[in-house]
């Protein structure tokens, strides 16, 4: 697992080449705290910090092919690259490491971008080939390790963290209002887009050429996944072969040369892949789990029965109010970009407690992708009865619900509910899983702003993503829209930097492409049936768990928002909300401003969402923009 970096073309001298070379190297030292590497040519420059996983003394980068006419720089795991290695060997190439970073390379000498297709992982690198000069650069399938891009007339930029980036010299950030726009409601910036104008995210399943005198072409490798044909509906034939398949997901991710642990939430998905992990790695398991003071949010008893059951070694702490509070200046400063998805806070807290113990831990992200675990899916069912005309009266309604800070309260969800009835399907869901609608936006910039804000960016930005979808089942299509855009770009990402911020690898057995791909042809029923979500993956943990867990409604990993913006961040987000502060930075209307702080800090609405994503991208902007 590392963190890649690289300069193509440019006027620099090769010593200031390297120069900023080594300075992007040095932003992005947490992903790679244990080796450096670098290569350098006539007007090229590609580099990677390294954290030591697998074959700890040969696997060093940039790696050359064995022809040595291309050199890679890589991050993440091919967990299928033993296979390969044999391929390769019998067609005659000679290995100098047993490192995957060195499959790689020479499946590409042999397939070009075909190669991609043989890869079971999750990474993003780029190859550089020494003869033409041309750089490759891929992504995996759903987008699990990033990878960061800048490109003007001459010269090409990229890394695994918008860091790397910020880090040459003379790069000068600027604001991108379009993707600021995206954020606002999705809680996220989605690629393509980033939150910097000129730098773009390559997306999940893309590869990127650049040629020399050519700007970067990239073409989408990977075309997502088929819900049809649907399989047979014999529930106990898909549960044995979903059975077998989680397994041996979970078996290819146990190859390591190092310490190797589980997150453990409690829920369905972390609880089943710890299951079968302490089946291949025996009773010595290391387990780790957070517990909340509030009750809405904790988990922790049922983590503790699912590590009881299964004789692990478990670890538990409390991330407190005051934890949490120490721990937020790093974790938003490290994030890149504005990014409001609160549990990134206790993940980033988990990860820096595992990291005591082990360097790399699998856990559950995809489960509800795949799996059909959102109540969103469930609420377009409702949806699809009500005509958008009964949304002003369900928002009347809605408001006389009391306002609460529990968790996924009543009120938060009548009011939420309501406000997505008035779009119609795509923005609907957008609005349900985000933060403030498009209406509100309208209201929320100050005067000139909106005329540098393409306000159908969402939209446009969705239904390209679904065009190609074919399924029976409109909750289907809602299933492909997260998986595009709020698994790869939210919940990836929060794993990503939440566990590469304290040099911990995360695996997700639940991302493979063959899990990924069985699930989405399982029968609608098998899924979603009335009210209950992840069915199959249910029936799971009923085999394996103990009886509760099968049977827990989904909880999601949530922090006291509502309470702190009340409490322990009142005095500085009265700040970002004063007058004088939004009238001083120019971005947004101060009065709509004020009027959000008022009504949740009144009791009658619960604005935590609006006002943690606002917060959240004060604080980005501050860590970014203030020194400079």
């Amino acid at each position: 697992m590392c963190g890649i970096y690289g300069m193509i073309g440019g006027h620099w001298t090769r010593e200031a080449r390297e120069n900023a070379l080594c300075a992007m190297g040095r932003s992005i030292l947490h992903r790679g705290p244990d080796d450096t590497g670098l290569r350098l040519w006539d007007g090229a420059g590609i580099g990677m910090r390294r954290l030591s996983v697998l074959d700890l003394a040969g696997g060093r980068q940039p790696m050359e092919s064995h022809s040595g006419r291309h050199v890679i720089v890589y991050n993440g795991e091919v967990y299928n690259y033993r296979e390969l290695r044999a391929d390769l060997i019998a067609k005659g190439v000679r290995f100098r490491t047993g490192s995957d970073t060195e499959v790689v390379v020479n499946l590409f000498e042999e397939k070009g971008p075909a190669c991609l297709d043989w890869l079971n992982g999750m990474f993003a690198f780029a190859i550089l080939d020494t003869q033409t000069g041309a750089l490759f650069c891929a992504r995996d399938r759903f987008g699990v390790k990033p990878f960061y891009y800048a490109s003007t007339a001459d010269e090409f930029i990229f890394g695994s963290e918008l860091k790397s980036i910020l880090a040459v010299p003379g790069f000068v950030p600027r604001m991108d209002w379009t993707a600021l726009d995206l954020y606002l409601t999705c809680e996220f910036v989605p690629a393509p887009y980033s939150i910097l104008a000129g730098v773009r995210k390559l997306e999940a399943g893309h590869w990127l050429m650049l040629e020399p005198g050519r700007g970067p072409v990239t073409k989408r490798w990977y075309h997502g996944l088929s819900f049809l044909p649907k399989r047979a509906a014999d529930e106990g034939a898909c549960l044995e072969e979903l059975d077998a398949l989680i397994d041996d997901a979970v078996r290819i991710r146990t190859v390591s040369d190092v310490a190797l642990g589980s997150f453990l939430s409690g829920g369905v998905d972390s609880s089943l892949i710890t299951h079968y992990l302490a089946r291949h790695v025996g009773g010595n398991l290391k387990t780790f789990s957070i517990s909340f003071v509030e009750s809405s949010f904790d988990e922790s008893a049922q983590a503790r029965a699912v590590a009881r059951h299964l004789g692990t070694d478990h670890h538990e702490r409390v991330f407190s109010q005051s934890e949490c509070l120490g721990i937020l200046p790093q974790v938003l400063s490290g994030l890149d970009e504005p990014f409001a998805d609160a549990s990134v806070l206790p993940t980033a807290f988990l990860s820096r407690f595992a990291r005591e113990f082990v360097t790399v831990a699998l856990s559950g992200e995809g489960g509800d992708e795949f799996f059909a675990g959102y109540p969103t899916y469930y609420a377009h069912k409702l949806a699809q009865a009500l005509p958008q005309a009964a949304a002003p009266m369900l928002a009347r309604i809605a408001s006389l619900v009391p306002a609460s800070a529990d968790n996924l309260s009543l009120h938060f969800k009548a009011r939420k509910f309501a406000e997505g009835l008035a779009y119609r399907n795509e923005m609907r869901h957008a609005v349900w899983m985000g933060s403030f609608s498009p209406k509100t936006k309208k209201r929320l910039y100050a005067q000139g702003r909106r005329s540098q804000i393409d306000q159908n960016a969402l939209d446009r930005l969705v239904c390209g993503h679904l065009a190609s979808v074919e399924t029976e089942q409109n909750w289907e299509r809602h299933q492909a829209q997260d998986i595009r855009l709020y698994l790869a770009d939210n919940i990836l990402t929060k794993t990503d930097r939440a566990s590469m911020m304290y040099s911990l690898e995360a695996r997700s057995p639940l991302m493979d492409y063959r899990v990924a791909e069985y699930a989405a042809r399982l029968p609608p029923g098998l899924k979603y049936r009335g009210r209950t979500s992840k069915l199959l993956l249910r029936s799971l943990a009923a085999r394996h768990l103990p009886p509760k867990i099968a049977s827990r409604p989904k909880k999601g990993f949530g922090i006291p928002v509502a309470h702190w913006i009340k409490g322990a961040l009142r005095s500085e987000l009265t700040e970002y909300c004063s007058q004088s502060f939004v009238k001083r930075q120019g971005y947004f209307d101060p009065d709509q401003v004020e009027r959000q702080l008022k009504d949740h800090l009144s009791g009658q609405v619960d604005r935590r969402k609006e006002l943690w994503t606002y917060y959240v991208f004060q604080k980005w902007h501050e860590h970014v923009f203030a020194h400079r």
